[in-house]
């Protein structure tokens, strides 16, 4: 399996918006779905209650060569938006 390397920016946005390393490495190593982007982009998705609400982590991956490079993380309440159901 090819390695994750976390993005300058991903780092950024994820202190900025209180997300800790460890939901981001949650979410990478087990994702509930990945969810293709466009080209060699995938969204790696989990659902998590964090205090009394749900969210949906979302992490941006981007295939490059012989790595995975996470572009930026974030969180939503809007989970029904961006779910997929099979």
């Amino acid at each position: 399996m090819k390695p994750f390397r976390w993005s300058k920016h991903q780092r950024t946005e994820a202190d900025r918006r209180g997300i800790p390393v460890s939901l981001v490495e949650s979410v990478l190593a087990s994702p509930e779905q990945v969810v293709p982007k466009y080209g060699n982009t995938e969204v790696y998705q989990l659902r998590k209650e964090i205090g009394t609400r749900l969210y949906l982590n979302r992490a941006v991956v981007m295939e490059k060569g012989d790595e995975r490079i996470v572009v930026t993380v974030y969180r939503t309440t809007k989970i029904s938006k961006y779910w997929r159901s099979e």
